[in-house]
């Protein structure tokens, strides 16, 4: 008898976890590493939340919770959805997960059935399609590509939706492409959206906070009340508050489907971790003053990026609203060699051959659905991206 499921063969481990991982093998050889594919700010967890998860400790809340999140979190993520978004719900229609990856993979573990579909846009955050494919649905995939911004088009969307469609997969700002849609964007999706009732949405808006020169955030169930009904707004507290290792996310939405996945979650990993909990109430609820100084420092590390890859003969590399990645495509560099011999047929050996040549690590275009190009994160110092952009532009000069 087979030890491992079917449903096994369908999945592949997360591509991002594996530049960081092998990078992190390299570094401990010895190798002078720079490592750009971690989605991990570089600031620490602001004062206030880690007073207020030692506070937690002193108080003795280590206790087991409620399965989905203690209520003076969920309470906090009400508020959090009525002052950022202008969308009331009450703590019944809250789920508290351990992380936005938990989240999303509840939601679909608790509707998907065989044979139906979920759109996502091309370039996506790896674990959009793996998710899909491990609750048994089938993902379709519109691309979005380099000419429209990396923005899904109204008829991009019209022409991925079936009468199977269960799900539409929307991510601003995105990951891997920072492309954040306006408002008068999104109506646009929005109205699609409205002639298929049979479609729901999954936003997921884990960037919300890191969006520049005058973007302006929106979600679905915001620019389009009407969608309220068959919405899961999905959020968490990993990135703007630079508290990844935490590992809490959390979503709202229409009661049945909130109840649908605390049974799921109540069969896997129960509560999330009670003293994250408690950080991310102060989290929410404290001062969100250094979001801002945060986002100062993100843009100008954006600019270096962009300017210093905009210099490469080969490379296209757009600004992005938001987040914390640049997606150059390397069209340009396809077909030539490295100067350690290295082919360059696709962005995959592009990347490796980065790495292994110069020990800068990227995440390869593929592995997000889009190519050819890669992924850098600049949640990184300015003297660690000034001098990973400058190995690369040496890289890219060598190519012949």
């Amino acid at each position: 008898m087979e030890l491992l499921s079917a449903t096994l063969a369908r999945v592949k481990p997360s591509p991002t976890i594996a530049v960081t991982t092998k990078a992190a093998e390299l570094k401990a050889a010895g190798r002078d590493i720079i490592g750009l594919g971690a989605g991990e700010p570089d600031f620490d967890t602001p004062q206030n939340i880690k007073d207020a998860a030692v506070a937690a400790i002193a108080a003795g809340k280590t206790k087991y919770t409620a399965v989905d999140g203690i209520a003076e979190l969920k309470q906090a993520i009400c508020a959090k959805f009525k002052r950022d978004n202008g969308l009331d719900y009450k703590p019944s229609q809250v789920s508290v997960g351990t992380g936005g990856k938990q989240i999303l993979f509840n939601a679909l573990m608790a509707t998907m059935n065989p044979g139906e579909e979920v759109v996502i846009p091309a370039p996506y955050w790896v674990s959009y399609p793996d998710m899909v494919l491990l609750a048994g649905g089938t993902p379709v995939i519109a691309p979005a590509t380099l000419e429209d911004n990396f923005k899904l088009t109204p008829a991009a969307l019209e022409a991925a939706i079936t009468p199977k469609t269960k799900w539409f997969i929307f991510n601003s700002p995105s990951n891997p492409t920072g492309a954040g849609y306006s408002r008068d964007e999104l109506k646009a999706l929005t109205d699609v959206l409205m002639r298929h009732p049979h479609v729901w949405v999954m936003s997921d808006d884990m960037y919300e906070h890191l969006a520049y020169d005058g973007f302006e955030f929106c979600t679905p169930a915001e620019v389009e009340p009407a969608l309220y009904e068959r919405t899961l707004t999905t959020n968490g507290v990993s990135k703007a508050y630079a508290m990844t290792g935490w590992r809490i996310g959390y979503a709202a939405g229409p009661e049945k489907l909130i109840s649908a996945m605390r049974k799921i979650q109540s069969q896997s990993t129960s509560n999330p971790c009670t003293i994250s909990q408690w950080a991310a109430v102060e989290a929410l609820n404290g001062t969100q003053d250094y979001i801002s100084e945060n986002n100062k420092m993100f843009v100008r590390r954006r600019n270096l990026v962009v300017k210093m890859l905009s210099e490469i003969d080969g490379i296209t590399c757009p600004t992005p609203e938001g987040a914390f990645y640049v997606y150059p495509s390397i069209a340009g560099l396809i077909g030539k060699t490295t100067a350690a011999g290295t082919r360059i047929t696709n962005d995959e050996e592009f990347a490796t051959a980065l790495l292994e040549e110069t020990g800068v690590a990227v995440v390869f275009g593929a592995a997000f659905g889009l190519s050819p190009n890669f992924r850098v994160s600049y949640a990184t110092s300015d003297d660690a991206l000034k001098e990973a952009c400058t190995r690369i532009q040496k890289f890219c000069a060598k190519l012949t």
